[in-house]
């Protein structure tokens, strides 16, 4: 059997929306649904509950939040295979662990502070610094579908190649039967000038065709039957991505492994998981 697709919810709207996205993501890949509320949640992200849960006071079973939950993936795909797991556990560390055995984790933004779209909560910014498994951060102006129509195109962030996050990207398109956009971008550094024996005349044409240079050698591996548009774009990756991000169904982005011990966020996938105008896929990088 497939690993199972892996939610986090905590009994706010945007957990139960996330929940949306993950029954979606289970139904295409043929896996089981598995649903985690860690018991410690309320702590960090305070009392306020989705209205389907119906409770005015906050209080309420982790039972309950549960049985929400899988009621509602189940009201949009009666064939999957759910199952529920309430954990007595700071939510970070639960969704982390429970990472290990996920195909992917779906989470959401803030959950119940109330600012679910403005900024990312730490439980989710930390999962998607530290999880083993890809990471869907449920965010921007979307319908809470992962199979949407109108937004259907998927954007993948290129920084070399060739990237578990590219043919992460290569899969979800695929599945969806959606378009992929690699996108590089490029700067010509401030120090360079005309006068540089290498770069005379036209310093940024050199830099932008190196761009697609790599990008093409990112994609060598490109599956045929994906529909590909390359793009290289001057500019910061992180203003180049938002941007890309704004029409966008789905945002891809790499996480490395730098030198020092424990995984960490890059500047790039931070912007664009606080910022990003759709949701966004954080994909750590195995090597």
């Amino acid at each position: 059997m497939n690993l199972p697709m892996m939610v986090g919810v905590d009994g706010s709207e945007a957990s139960l929306r996330a929940v949306d996205w993950a029954a979606d993501e289970a139904a295409l890949r043929r896996a089981p649904l598995r649903i985690v509320y860690a018991s410690l949640w309320e702590r960090y992200e305070g009392p306020a509950l989705a209205r389907e849960i119906g409770s005015s006071s906050g209080r309420v079973a982790a039972e309950d939040i549960l049985a929400a939950a899988a009621l509602r993936a189940l009201r949009h795909h009666a064939e999957l295979h759910v199952t529920t797991a309430d954990v007595l556990e700071e939510p970070e560390h639960a969704l982390v662990r429970e990472s290990r055995d996920a195909s992917a984790l779906v989470v959401g933004t803030r959950g119940r502070s109330g600012l679910a779209d403005l900024l990312l909560g730490s439980v989710s910014l930390t999962v998607a610094a530290q999880a083993d498994c890809p990471v869907i951060v449920i965010r921007g102006s979307h319908s809470n579908r992962a199979v949407a129509r109108g937004r259907d195109h998927i954007v993948v962030g290129v920084a070399d190649a060739p990237t578990a996050a590219v043919r992460f990207a290569y899969a979800e398109a695929k599945r969806r039967d959606a378009a992929l956009e690699a996108v590089r971008a490029w700067r010509c550094p401030m120090h360079e000038s005309v006068d540089h024996p290498l770069l005379t005349g036209e310093p940024e044409r050199v830099y932008e065709e190196r761009a697609a240079r790599e990008l093409e050698e990112a994609l060598a591996d490109a599956p045929g039957e994906v529909r590909l548009r390359r793009r290289t774009v001057e500019g910061p990756a992180r203003r180049v991505l938002l941007a890309a991000s704004r029409d966008a169904g789905l945002l891809i982005v790499g996480r490395r492994r730098p030198g020092r011990p424990g995984p960490h966020l890059g500047r790039v996938a931070h912007t664009v998981l606080h910022h990003s105008g759709c949701p966004v896929v954080v994909v750590p990088e195995r090597e």
